[in-house]
């Protein structure tokens, strides 16, 4: 292999560990809204901070209300796994 091609490698799993990274905070971030910890606490206002810009893209471009239950992390976690595959595929084809 080039060099080249394995620096695209290397950041194309970079990219991919942070995915993986960011989905297991949304699921965090899910599983929070079940128990309503203290809004004041440091770690819930940083989890909050870090996925309510993307459910509100998700919620501007789609309902996510279903009879009282936020589909919106679900959502997110598919797209984040659809990226991942594709993304997968193409560095194992460099």
């Amino acid at each position: 292999m080039s060099a080249g091609i394995e620096i695209i490698y290397g950041i194309g799993n970079i990219v991919i560990s942070l995915i993986n990274v960011y989905t297991w905070v949304i699921i965090i971030s899910a599983l929070l809204t079940f128990v309503n910890p203290d809004p004041y606490n440091p770690i819930v206002q940083f989890l909050y901070r870090i996925t309510n810009p993307a459910y509100s893209f998700v919620r501007k471009m789609m309902r996510t209300d279903f009879g009282g239950l936020d589909i919106a992390p679900l959502v997110i976690i598919v797209g984040l796994n659809i990226v991942t595959v594709i993304l997968t595929a193409l560095l194992h084809s460099l």
